[in-house]
């Protein structure tokens, strides 16, 4: 029997990722096909299964990648042949989103379909700003409207007089580009000038600008300012509260652009952090993780675990893909034996707990070149059979090292790091035209294939202000062979230690 398809509207929110509804995430997490606006932030897209596929949809004023009818075929057709479709929409699907058109023709072919709803830049984009829309001192009531009708309308159909008039908060979407006919209509129909206005673009997010001013100078302001969409308007009282209750552009990194280059798996730690300290992050995946050329290698040595004395993680990637394969030979992680496990690092070191391994060497200074000498300082190497999982190409210090303190050493690799090249979310194509504050490494090879992708001395000259950030004292050599030198380097080496080498930086 044929599987019936379903079409799930999903409100994605206003811009953080964080305001997604656990609904909306479970739907994503199981799409067939994901359908999805111009302004969804991509880590929603990324809780799509891998195998989902992913439709841009497009919408920004008036240039759609796909019309709105070809649009609502596109989920019948889906639906239809079985899938399990869900369309992603920016704020609520049904404030001012069209939801409820695409439903009716839902309904009208006969798709079962759910509407989830989402927190609309309407409620949310205020409160980022600062600015409540009720107060019991200032409005008890707040009305939201559109600045962008359709065109199609002979006449339009929102009241400005009564508008005018009405108490409370007024909350204008898609209005900014018609910001001089609206505080001119709100005037003439018996608004003061004098009534406090706010515009806010990219709200929520770490792009996010608010200007203010009153209904009599704002159109000036947003032309000086060349503010654009996407940004909202709130008129009324409430907005002199932003002075007081501003909180999330008070965060330390705001204001701040700073480019991630971890590998997309690893990255998601340091955006995080990153976000929640109010930065503008831009994730430019510089190498992704792919298996060795040679496997043979590291077969040999799963086989012959039972050999080993010590067995050494230089990276939270090296343990990763070991017990990928580790796990594809063997169902009990007692075939480990009784090998002793080093880990370079706190990270590489939790990634191994988290198999609930003892880890018995982390050296102080997380550097591979030290790992050798926190061995040794355990007990003697001599003779002592030594595995050490690493990439396909990594420094020659460390197996050097081991093999003169008297180890026996089988250099092994799981894995290799290859540059990553692909743009799907247009972010570098960004970088490259609106620059960037910080960029971050986390590794010698982050930095060389950035390099290799944007070639740093260019980027500096263009951009002059912009500064980067070492988790290291290898990744900042490779920055100087590379031409520019760390800013600030991570002490501890570690993701926490760059964050913090960061705040330092960044302190007033």
């Amino acid at each position: 029997m044929k599987k019936k398809g379903s079409v799930y509207l999903v409100g994605a929110g206003p811009g953080d990722a964080g305001l997604l509804t656990r609904r909306g995430a479970e739907l994503i997490g199981r799409a067939d096909v994901l359908i999805h606006d111009a302004l969804i932030n991509a880590d929603l897209v990324k809780l799509a299964p891998k195998s989902a596929e992913i439709i841009f949809a497009g919408k920004r004023a008036n240039q759609h990648a796909i019309p709105q009818e070809e649009l609502n075929k596109l989920l019948i057709a889906h639906a239809k042949a079985g899938k399990t479709v869900v369309r992603l929409k920016g704020g609520d699907p049904y404030v001012f989103g069209r939801g409820g058109e695409e439903v009716e023709e839902l309904v009208a072919a006969k798709i079962p379909f759910e509407v989830v709803p989402g927190v609309s830049s309407a409620v949310a984009v205020p409160n980022y700003a600062g600015i409540p829309l009720t107060h019991r001192a200032h409005a008890s009531s707040y009305t939201v409207i559109t600045g962008h009708e359709d065109p199609t309308k002979e006449e339009a159909s929102v009241d400005w007089d009564h508008v005018a008039k009405g108490a409370g908060t007024k909350i204008i979407l898609m209005g900014v580009n018609q910001i001089r006919k609206i505080a001119q209509l709100l005037v003439t129909h018996g608004s003061l000038a004098t009534t406090p206005v706010a515009v806010v673009r990219w709200g929520t997010t770490g792009r996010q600008q608010t200007i203010e001013g009153n209904l009599g100078d704002i159109a000036d302001l947003v032309d000086q300012t060349q503010f654009t969409a996407p940004a909202i308007i709130i008129v009324g009282s409430v907005v002199s509260l932003r002075s007081k209750l501003n909180w999330f552009e008070k965060r330390p990194f705001f204001g701040k652009r700073i480019v991630v280059t971890r590998t997309r798996e690893q990255a998601s730690n340091l955006c995080r952090e990153l976000v929640e300290r109010g930065a503008d992050v831009i994730e430019i995946p510089t190498i992704k993780i792919v298996p060795p050329d040679n496997k043979e290698a590291l077969k040999d040595a799963l086989v012959a675990l039972h050999e080993y004395d010590w067995i050494v993680f230089t990276s939270s990637n090296a343990v990763s893909t070991f017990f990928d394969y580790f796990f594809k030979g063997y169902v009990d992680i007692r075939e480990m034996g009784r090998l002793r496990i080093a880990a370079v690092g706190s990270s590489t070191a939790a990634a191994v707990r988290e198999l609930h391994l003892r880890v018995d060497v982390v050296p102080t200074q997380y550097v591979a070149s030290k790992v050798a000498a926190a061995i040794h300082a355990i007990e003697s190497l001599e003779n002592l059979r030594v595995l050490l999982i690493r990439a396909e190409v990594a420094n020659p210090e460390l197996p050097a090292q081991l093999l003169e303190l008297g180890a026996i050493v089988d250099d092994v690799a799981c894995y290799k790091t290859v540059p990553e090249t692909e743009d799907e979310d247009g972010v570098a194509a960004r970088f490259l035209q609106e620059g960037a504050d910080w960029v971050t490494f986390s590794s010698s090879s982050t930095a060389e294939n950035f390099h290799a992708r944007f070639p740093i001395p260019a980027l500096v000259k263009k951009f002059p202000n912009l500064r980067f950030a070492s988790i290291g004292p290898e990744t900042s050599k490779t920055l100087e062979r590379l031409g520019v030198k760390a800013d600030v380097e991570a002490e501890p080496h570690t993701i926490d230690g760059l964050i913090k080498a960061l705040e330092r930086k960044m302190r007033p």
